[in-house]
């Protein structure tokens, strides 16, 4: 079974910088990209950042320019780097990894907690 596992969360003040890991049981080339995504309280879940297999990525229009996402390849982890953080950031993020060259498959992580407040 293929498992992932986010760390990194926390409570910080506004402006502030967190760093999210995922670390995954394979390795991350194993899959057509890797993602992260957000659900806040009432709200819908969104795509924040993704990394394909080539390493082509991708960001929510409100994290561009404050959110990096990478990979280490030989740790088999994904990382969100995250700055400048808002009170409209706050959110369970979770990682995601997509299988399935014809028939898609989501994995997901049990999500990590991020608060931004004074």
């Amino acid at each position: 079974q293929v498992r992932l596992v986010e760390s990194g969360g926390g409570l910080v003040q506004p402006g502030g910088s967190l760093r999210l890991s995922c670390a995954t049981s394979t390795s991350i080339f194993n899959f057509h990209a890797m993602n992260w995504y957000r659900q806040a309280p009432g709200k819908e879940r969104e795509l924040v950042a993704g990394i394909t297999h080539g390493g082509s990525t991708t960001y929510e229009d409100s994290v561009k320019g404050r959110f990096t996402i990478s990979r280490d390849n030989a740790k088999n982890t994904v990382y969100l780097e995250m700055k400048g953080l808002k009170p409209e950031d706050t959110a369970v993020y979770y990682c995601n990894a997509v299988d399935g060259d014809y028939d898609r498959y989501d994995y997901w992580g049990q999500g990590t907690q991020v608060t931004v407040s004074s």
